[in-house]
């Protein structure tokens, strides 16, 4: 039951973009096509996940073995930077296209603030490396969530005429407000 919580409560109740406000920039980023959006989802996933396992057997093992807690920022950060390059090389040889369409972004992930933020929350929230593990995947699932749902809707406004002051960006923060406020009405679930 506990792990089934820790699921609706990450992927809806405090979706880490739309009510943690945590990894904005490749939601506004990458947002733009369906096709981009679904694999930074994927890439994300990927990333945190193996992030979260990691860190949690370094903070365990080492960190706290050797009363070294205060280096946990950068070793962290250390970690899910050589994990974003192995991301990069396999989507370099497995999948040129959606290498070039995530451009930027993919370096970018280094610098997620939701990897990061995750690894963190595991660490603070006490889990042990299952439900760490469990609440990293259901994160990822949360953030792909709502990427590509935001991706989807910023596809549709494509195809309808906007005022010009409304166009691009405000349209675009306008609609993450409202899918942060639809997000809200999980909030009495757990």
């Amino acid at each position: 039951m506990t792990y089934i919580l820790i699921f609706i409560s990450a992927v809806f109740v405090n979706n880490i973009v739309l009510s943690q406000f945590l990894g904005i920039c490749p939601f506004l980023g990458v947002s733009k096509k369906l096709d981009t959006a679904i694999g930074m989802s994927g890439a994300v996933a990927f990333v945190m996940t193996l992030a979260t396992i990691i860190t949690y057997l370094i903070q365990k093992l080492v960190l706290d073995a050797f009363n070294l807690q205060f280096l946990q920022t950068i070793v962290f950060i250390l970690v899910i930077a050589a994990l974003v390059q192995l991301v990069e090389i396999m989507l370099k040889k497995l999948s040129p296209s959606l290498y070039q369409a995530l451009g930027v972004f993919l370096p970018l992930i280094t610098t997620n603030c939701t990897i990061l933020g995750v690894a963190i929350m595991v660490i603070q929230k006490d889990f042990n490396l299952l439900e760490g593990t469990v609440f990293a995947v259901s994160t990822a699932i949360g953030f792909g969530l709502a990427l590509i749902l935001f991706a989807g809707i910023r596809e549709q406004l494509n195809m309808v005429k906007l005022p010009k002051g409304m166009q691009g960006t405000p349209i675009a923060l306008i609609v993450a407000g409202l899918l942060a406020m639809a997000f809200m009405g999980f909030s009495g679930i757990v």
